[in-house]
């Protein structure tokens, strides 16, 4: 029997070869942290669905900061549970807002950090929806009102990137105008460009206390089933002036991930959301699976769809596994 004309094993045989042919990097460089920060002093509060993630107050979400920053990882992104709800979501955009001290408080410990802010009114109202309501329909542009308050002043705390998740049509074109009328034009927009009514945020709506008091978001979020309109969604938020573009969930929906790399140039993120993360540390918990190694593949397998960021409560330990070689 002839010997093969090829030996694939021959680049598999060993540590060194292996990475020398590795087609994906996998950097702490790729991720961005969230933070969900509470008012209050030194609380440091565990979310019972997310091990190892908290709810913090500032002082606490700026030690995180520190030690993210001194992993190598360059951003975080922050959610804010506001003191009181109300049908608008006054403290969304007040100056003294949890999100608007955050900000200024971790730029002013780790100037280097990059700070992204979401923007929603879902943890902020009383209803628990992404939208203004008038006599039980979601209004689209009065949302798009409010958001543009939001926006500017995370600007004017001194956010580096607004990050919009609200699936509200034309948000981005809002923002962008929004921004540049308050005098913020270089502050970026990473919209939440392809985001689907997903079972995978049930965690996630714990840490955040964001959970629609009736109803569901299938009315503005997308329908599993569609990945065309995937692409025409970007391709507005492209036209509008998004900076950055984010597939959100992530693991379900790596084909999408791929067709979205695969149609626009802008920098693309996915989110790695709660319910991915809790799936894996119950595993691991359990003793099923090697944590270590499945958070390291799923990482890259984003990065391998077409990922250029990565938004992961496991931002820490990965950081921490690569550095350590």
């Amino acid at each position: 029997m002839p010997f093969p004309a090829q030996r694939l094993r021959r680049l598999r045989a060993s540590p060194g070869l292996r990475r020398m042919v590795r087609e994906t990097p996998l950097a702490p460089d790729d991720f961005i942290y969230p933070l969900f920060v509470v008012h209050g002093q030194g609380v440091r509060r565990e979310i019972g669905s997310m091990p190892g993630v908290f709810n913090l107050s500032v002082d606490e979400a700026v030690a995180e900061a520190q030690e993210v920053y001194g992993l190598g990882i360059p951003a975080v992104i922050l959610f804010g549970l506001p003191r009181h709800k109300d049908p608008v979501g006054l403290e969304n955009f007040d100056e003294g807002g949890i999100v608007q001290q955050a900000i200024r408080a971790i730029k002013k410990a780790v100037p280097g950090l990059v700070v992204i802010t979401d923007v929603c009114l879902c943890e902020y109202t009383d209803h628990g929806h992404c939208f203004i309501l008038r006599e039980g329909r979601f209004d689209n542009d009065a949302t798009l009102e409010v958001l543009g308050k939001v926006v500017v002043s995370h600007a004017q705390a001194g956010a580096d990137l607004v990050a919009p998740s609200g699936m509200v049509d034309g948000m981005v074109a809002a923002i962008r105008a929004a921004l540049d009328a308050g005098g913020h034009a270089m502050t970026g927009v990473m919209s939440y460009a392809v985001k689907y009514a997903s079972g995978f945020y049930g965690p996630f709506r714990e840490a955040a206390n964001s959970a629609p008091a009736f109803g569901d978001r299938h009315a503005y979020q997308m329908d599993p089933a569609n990945a065309r309109e995937a692409l025409l969604e970007a391709g507005l938020d492209v036209q509008e002036g998004a900076d950055v573009l984010m597939v959100k969930p992530g693991l379900p929906y790596l084909d999408v991930l791929r067709r979205v790399r695969e149609a626009f140039d802008l920098p693309l993120a996915v989110y790695n959301v709660s319910g991915e993360y809790s799936m894996v540390k119950a595993a691991a918990a359990n003793g099923w699976l090697d944590e270590r190694r499945v958070v390291l593949e799923t990482l890259t397998a984003f990065k391998r769809a077409g990922a250029d960021l990565i938004l992961t409560y496991h931002a820490k330990d990965a950081a921490r596994w690569l550095n350590q070689g």
